[in-house]
């Protein structure tokens, strides 16, 4: 660090920029209290002037990130301006990978992640959704609101060895068919799969599907057994 460097003052906008850099480049877990003060050649207790805690610390890293998420034209209907907002953050986090973690541990809300929040239900309303079908619409979209979502099951990696690989492929397809059908036979089989143009998929499958009820006069059904 430059003497210069050293020199500056020393604030909270400060300490969380560099917290933000310390995690792009070496993972959330990397931006400690302990970890931004050796950057910042102080001790740790001189961070605490200005910020409480490490919670806080991601709390207001997560803050700085999604303050970046562009805002929607005012002009848009609904789907459209939600589809944008979401596609903003989804840049937004891209940029900043940690960002995912930090969200998913957050144990509150701050100001910051509760305007996003707004502004989408914002958009839904103003179009004439339901108060009920916009809590619907957001416990559907869940972490989709961010631009990401999690795969809940991961895929079996099948076995380096050639001879071992063709055994368990050949077992796989007898005992999993239909999961074998669709990998070796999609227009993709193969590949990797393309995560913006997975991510696109089931977010418009999911805004034309509650499009769709609002249009229709959806009502939530009587409560009951399903």
């Amino acid at each position: 660090m430059s003497t210069r460097a050293a020199r500056m003052p020393l604030d909270a906008a400060r300490i969380v920029r560099v917290a933000v850099e310390l995690a792009d480049a070496h993972g959330l877990e990397a931006a400690s209290m302990r970890g931004v003060a050796e950057v910042l050649g102080v001790t740790p207790m001189a961070l605490y002037k200005h910020v409480a805690d490490r919670s806080q610390l991601v709390d207001e890293m997560l803050d700085l990130v999604v303050a970046g998420i562009r805002p929607t034209p005012s002009d848009a209907n609904w789907t459209t301006a939600v589809r944008s907002r979401i596609l903003a953050a989804r840049d937004v986090l891209t940029a900043h990978p940690w960002a995912r973690d930090a969200i998913e541990t957050r144990t509150r809300a701050t100001p910051t992640v509760l305007a996003h929040m707004d502004a989408l239900m914002a958009a839904m309303f103003d179009d004439g959704l339901s108060a009920d079908l916009v809590h619907h619409a957001m416990h559907a979209l869940s972490t989709r609101m961010w631009g990401f979502t999690r795969d809940v099951l991961p895929t079996p990696q099948p076995p380096a060895d050639p001879v071992e690989r063709a055994q368990a492929m050949a077992e796989f397809a007898r005992v999993y068919p239909a999961i074998v059908r669709m990998a070796t036979t999609s227009p993709h089989a193969g590949d990797a799969c393309d995560d913006d143009a997975e991510f696109l998929f089931a977010l418009d499958l999911l805004l034309d599907g509650v499009d769709r009820l609002h249009r229709s006069g959806w009502t939530r059904p009587r409560a009951g057994r399903l």
